[in-house]
């Protein structure tokens, strides 16, 4: 598109999910409704259209062995976009992928700086490995570093116990997670396993990620507090391998992430039934590959979530709960284009016609 084109987007806009419109224009990059009263160059595409998705739980800049290079940054950030994700929570990354704002042609990224996890009790390289003690200071300090959120590890193997069990003691998330806040941020939590849960969400946390641990007794204090879930359900799938690795030392953990695994689809279930908010996420970066939005929709899906639901959660719903807009009049022109209506089967999101990003046709 030249400078002076005008971008007319026709068939279903998909505004909100029963907002839905026939067209809109992108002029100067930005969502209008209104037709421009001299317009050059038009350009027309057509379709079924959602605000550019989101993932919630994604890791640019990070690899299997942590920190990567720019250009592996960029051809992470490339496959998300190619998928339709055009906005990124970025849960922790050792990388520092500032660089990234400046170009119009990648997803946009809300940081949570870099992981803080108890020494020796995380992935090596991924994150800030710190005792309690010093875990407000890096706290205040990731928070000042990120877009709005902080990232802490709460829960690992402890190689002692043989199990899964919480990194930090009740009185240390409570001064931390206090220090955000006070700082503007909100905090999430890795956390696959039960016990680390109920003192986190007493703490104040804003989201748990993962939450497979997620039981019976503790949805009423998430619904109560609002705290979101990011569920990972793509992450998961890989849990019965990493069992599989720890079967001869770690027998204990092996049997505990078998039975979160086999649990996963009636515990996201059951939060969504209470009203916990769930949001899409992929947990892409590490050892998981990009692009896996459309995936992890289908599991939310299959998990029993509405379709119309698992869509908000990775549109709608998930830019609103980032503070980020989406089709509304004079919003960045994010968004995809589908053949058909994701919200009757969302299926068609693995294969975008269109990704529209900053008002430009870049897929």
């Amino acid at each position: 598109m030249s400078d002076g084109a005008v971008l007319h987007v026709k068939g279903r806009v998909l505004v909100g999910p029963e907002d839905v419109r026939d067209e809109l224009w992108v002029v100067g990059g930005r969502v209008s409704y209104d037709r421009p009263a001299a317009a050059r160059d038009v350009i027309t595409v057509e379709g079924w259209v959602l605000p550019g998705l989101v993932d919630a739980h994604c890791h640019v800049g990070l690899g299997p062995d942590g920190p990567v290079d720019a250009d592996t940054a960029e051809k992470q950030a490339l496959t998300d976009r190619e998928t339709g994700t055009l906005l990124i929570r970025d849960a922790g990354s050792p990388s520092d992928t500032r660089w990234i704002d400046d170009r119009e042609d990648l997803p946009k990224i809300v940081r949570a700086g870099r992981h803080i996890a108890r020494t020796r009790r995380y992935i090596r390289n991924y994150a800030w490995e710190v005792e309690p003690d010093d875990l407000v200071t890096y706290v205040a300090q990731e928070a000042r570093r990120g877009d709005g959120w902080v990232k802490l590890v709460g829960d690992w193997i402890d190689r002692d116990l043989g199990d899964l069990s919480p990194c930090w003691p009740r009185e240390a998330v409570e001064a931390a997670i206090a220090e955000a806040h006070r700082l503007g941020a909100r905090v999430t939590a890795h956390c696959f396993a039960e016990n680390s849960l109920r003192d986190l969400v007493e703490a104040g946390i804003d989201c748990i990620e993962h939450a497979t641990g997620l039981t019976e007794d503790l949805v009423p204090l998430f619904a109560e507090r609002g705290v979101a879930i990011v569920p990972t359900l793509v992450n998961i799938a890989t849990f019965p391998h990493l069992a599989a690795g720890g079967d001869t030392k770690y027998p204990r953990w092996s049997a505990h992430m078998r039975r979160l695994h086999e649990r996963r689809y009636d515990t996201v279930r059951g939060a969504y039934d209470a009203g916990i908010p769930v949001y899409v996420g992929t947990d892409a970066g590490g050892s998981l590959a990009h692009g896996l939005v459309a995936a992890e929709v289908a599991e939310l899906v299959t998990a029993g979530i509405p379709a119309v639901d698992a869509v908000a959660a990775t549109s709608w719903a998930a830019r609103a709960w980032l503070g980020r807009p989406g089709l509304q009049e004079g919003a960045p022109a994010d968004l995809v284009v589908y053949e058909g209506d994701p919200r009757a089967d969302v299926r068609v999101l693995a294969a975008p016609r269109r990704v529209v990003l900053n008002g430009l046709v870049v897929e």
